[in-house]
């Protein structure tokens, strides 16, 4: 590995294989929660703990339909906190704008953030902005940190366990198919939308009961299929899939038939995927069922075998067929968060 390329950033092979050979041989004794989408903090008995997430969002084009990049930077880090089992509480935010990015479109940008923020309760604790030279970003990248209370522990992608279900909160790969429609200039006669959404007010509810979550991750970069192939890794285990109980609406499942494109790899900014004990699955269900972000939730698959000598998902199709559904390499779609 010589030098970076855009797969680096991709959330598959590529992004790993950088995360594990460079990252981690200089910073890997300093990280806390290697694998995780928040690392947990002040964990003392009495106390409550909490979790820190940070990300920064490079989205071209930088409006689309169903959200904005102010939209996507609050839900995005929110939700990272979410998948750790924690309620948002606290936000920093910086801002890098390009000499000559117009003031209404930033603006719009604060103002979609601003209902997002309040949505979520959200309370700034620090801000910075900085302004470089035509040329030197593409119009405005916005880094967003959040710190949030854990509300429910034991959450992890190192925890599944044999016969866990798997859920999927709804169907999947309308951001990665939207962003990649208007980057492309393809036409949809449909109005179809990003999923962009904040995740806790739908998984409050499960926060707040004695269901376990051995793992919850949300399918951003990547897709179902990079964080299912991150679980199967992390925990040792072999998963199947039922992929008759997958949804993806009929426009973007064209859009991938017309462009040779895995649903499956597409990235979301508004789906969920979870892993608990059999038992407690359709208790589950019904409570995310009960929100309209999770009213399609439903099990789509379990784990079927514990220290697998090789870690996999598998799918299955109607006919009782298997292929492996593979960790996504390559670059699909660069900056679509």
């Amino acid at each position: 590995m010589e030098m970076i390329h855009l797969a680096h950033g991709n959330g598959g092979v590529e992004a790993n294989e950088l995360i594990e050979k460079v990252f981690k041989k200089h910073l890997g004794e300093f990280i806390i929660a290697p694998g995780e989408d928040a690392g947990i903090f002040g964990q003392h008995a009495g106390k409550k703990a909490y979790c820190l997430s940070t990300d920064s969002y490079v989205i071209t084009p930088i409006f689309f339909p169903g959200g904005d990049i102010g939209k996507l930077s609050i839900c995005g880090s929110s939700n990272d906190v979410a998948m750790m089992g924690g309620r948002a509480r606290y936000l920093s935010v910086g801002f890098i704008i390009e000499e000559g990015f117009e003031i209404s479109k930033l603006e719009k940008i604060l103002a979609s953030m601003k209902e997002e923020i309040a949505k979520n309760k959200l309370e700034i604790l620090s801000g910075d902005t900085k302004v470089v030279p035509k040329g030197s970003c593409d119009g405005i990248f916005i880094n967003t940190s959040v710190v949030g209370e854990i509300e429910k522990e034991g959450i992890s992608s190192k925890n599944l366990r044999k016969n866990d279900a798997i859920i999927l909160s709804k169907d999947i790969g309308r951001h990665g198919c939207v962003i990649f429609c208007e980057r492309n200039e393809i036409a949809l006669s449909s109005s179809l939308k990003s999923d962009c959404e904040s995740l806790y007010p739908m998984l409050e509810e499960i926060f707040a009961s004695s269901l376990p979550i051995h793992a919850l991750r949300d399918a951003t970069r990547g897709g179902l299929a990079s964080v299912l192939n991150e679980w199967a890794n992390a925990s040792h285990v072999e998963i199947v899939l039922e992929e008759a109980s997958i949804l993806v609406e009929k426009e973007v499942r064209g859009v991938c038939e017309i462009l040779g494109l895995e649903p499956y790899s597409l990235a979301n900014e508004g789906v969920c995927v979870l892993a608990l004990p059999e038992y407690a699955a359709l208790d589950a269900c019904k409570m995310l069922n009960a929100h309209p972000i999770g009213k399609q939730a439903r099990i789509i698959g379990k784990v079927l075998e514990e220290n697998a000598s090789y870690p996999s998902v598998i799918l299955k199709n109607q006919w009782g067929g298997k292929r492996f559904l593979e960790y996504p390499q390559g670059e699909l779609l660069p900056r679509i968060c």
